[in-house]
């Protein structure tokens, strides 16, 4: 992260049906009583321009003859405009930033999951996200049989284009995601997304203000 953003930026990152969005909103409420100013965006989408292609690439009739590489290029596009958009700024300002998603999904989804080369998966994150990378991404860690029934538990929407995927690119979407937190234990926190949500709750802003902690001494040296 360039010196001149000094804002914090974590992401969360799981399968559908994790529960992501509920441990989100509660940390948010922390941060907002702890007196810190909060930016929280979603993948894909977040600005006009990407809200257009999550349309695309999710609820559009269309897609379903979508290709892997395009479906990665999508994002990324999504991502680019995300980061210099929203990210960039509201880092610049001091924000702590809040991503559903982020480079990592890429990497899991398109790359381990859809079985594209881990090199032109790297190369285009790095493209789209230039040097803004979490310096905290929390993981919601559950097994691909909880993350189909808890999909299926959702309201009465159609069923998205991810959320349409068989149990075989859940456990793949898992894997990765315990992999891809092995090899960078300095910047992933893996919990159990089954456990209470009150229990994940206070896992969470413990780790998260220990992280803002640290990261506030080291910028006052």
């Amino acid at each position: 992260m360039s010196s001149q953003q000094t804002g914090v930026l974590i992401s969360f990152e799981g399968a559908e049906g994790s529960g992501k969005s509920t441990q989100i909103d509660r940390l948010v409420t922390h941060l907002e009583k702890s007196g810190h100013e909060v930016l929280v965006t979603r993948e894909p989408g977040g600005t006009e321009i990407g809200e257009e292609i999550r349309h695309l690439l999710i609820h559009s009739k269309s897609n379903s003859a979508m290709t892997p590489e395009a479906e990665l290029l999508l994002f990324a596009a999504s991502r680019a405009q995300l980061v210099r958009e929203c990210i960039l700024p509201a880092l610049t300002t001091g924000k702590v930033v809040i991503c559903d998603r982020f480079l990592d999904s890429t990497t899991v989804y398109q790359g381990a999951a859809r079985s594209i080369a881990m090199d032109p998966v790297n190369q285009i994150n790095a493209f789209a996200v230039g040097d803004v990378i979490p310096s905290l991404t929390i993981v919601l860690d559950v097994p691909a049989e909880v993350s189909l029934s808890r999909v299926k538990r959702r309201a009465s929407d159609l069923p998205d284009r991810m959320e349409q995927e068989n149990i075989d690119f859940y456990r793949l979407v898992r894997e990765g995601y315990l992999i891809l937190a092995k090899s960078l234990p300095e910047r992933f926190y893996v919990l159990d997304g089954t456990s209470a949500i009150e229990e994940l709750d206070t896992a969470i802003w413990e780790k998260v203000k220990t992280h803002l902690e640290k990261k506030e001494l080291s910028c006052s040296n």
